[in-house]
């Protein structure tokens, strides 16, 4: 499968301050794929590096295998940003902004009208096809930024946070709406601050921290190999000879509750029934409960995503 976005050895420092410290990002064409970090680790300067916004310090940024600086047009011709700021003319109205975007890419409004109607129809903005940004709710504006982003059909969308603010209903219909673009065989790169909504929507992700790529791989990959899983062993009665039995695991016990962060449960299990039972004691109730990427993320970063 051919890359629609590669990044190389990126670099990029402001003043004194270092952004990106060599950052390395392959993201096969039709993937979604989700870049995630705390607050300030480096997203955005990736992003407007990719799109032409701000100049890198060195490295290579390339877009269906052509140089995002000397084949400008071609690659920002392949991208559509919904970025998480709100960026637009408050003047006009919205079905003429979306003219305005479409000739930026040297659409002819004739030939837009009927991407521009399917917008509008998909994303619920048919009644404010005359409303002025400013009188939109926040749900309304994150749509319309959305339309603005799809307007020219692009093969790479770059969602940055593009459900910050909205109800949770709206988030699911968003999601329902991404699911089908990657479907359709877009290339998708989201930025979130939901680790749920990486989770549900990703194929492949990369963590990014103090400007250097820290892990990547799938959710589930990164769930199995970074993560760990919990073990709950509930006892009928409480016994001081478990403690013995159980000398070379480590877990906390408060009465009858035996507890295990595991990184194979599945492994350690059958040893772990054989030595309690072993010892005499009954096991009343197993439960488990698996990692998150979330719990990927904090053991990693040791930060919350919007720290």
């Amino acid at each position: 499968m051919n890359e629609a976005i590669k990044i190389t050895n990126l670099k990029k420092s402001y003043d004194k301050t270092i952004a990106l410290k060599g950052i390395d990002i392959s993201i096969k064409d039709g993937a979604f794929f989700g870049l995630l970090g705390p607050n300030g680790a480096g997203k955005t300067t990736t992003i407007n590096i990719l799109t032409g916004l701000v100049n890198k310090d060195s490295g290579e940024t390339k877009v269906f295998n052509k140089d995002t600086e000397k084949d400008f047009r071609f690659t920002r011709s392949q991208i559509g940003i919904s970025a998480q700021e709100f960026s637009q003319d408050w003047f006009f109205s919205l079905e003429k902004l979306l003219y305005f975007q479409a000739g930026y890419f040297g659409i002819r409004k004739k030939d837009a009208e009927s991407k521009v109607n399917e917008l509008f129809d998909r994303l619920g903005l048919n009644e404010k096809r005359s409303s002025r940004l400013r009188q939109l709710s926040g749900g309304m504006k994150r749509r319309f930024q959305i339309a603005k982003a799809l307007v020219h059909d692009p093969k790479i969308i770059i969602l940055d946070e593009p459900t910050a603010g909205v109800d949770v209903e709206l988030r699911h219909e968003l999601w329902r709406y991404f699911k089908e673009l990657h479907n359709a065989g877009k290339t998708i790169l989201l930025t979130t601050h939901y680790i749920e909504e990486a989770e549900k929507l990703c194929d492949s992700v990369s963590i990014i921290n103090n400007g250097e790529v820290i892990a990547k791989g799938s959710p589930k990959e990164l769930m199995k190999s970074e993560g760990k899983e919990g073990l709950t062993i509930n006892l009928s009665k409480s016994s001081s000879k478990v403690k013995n039995a159980l000398k070379d695991f480590t877990y906390t016990q408060e009465d009858t509750r035996i507890h295990f962060t595991l990184k194979n449960p599945e492994k350690s299990l059958p040893e772990i029934i054989k030595k309690i039972v072993d010892s005499g004691s009954h096991i009343a109730s197993i439960e488990t409960s698996k990692s998150s990427l979330e719990d990927v993320f904090l053991s990693l970063t040791g930060k919350g995503i919007n720290e």
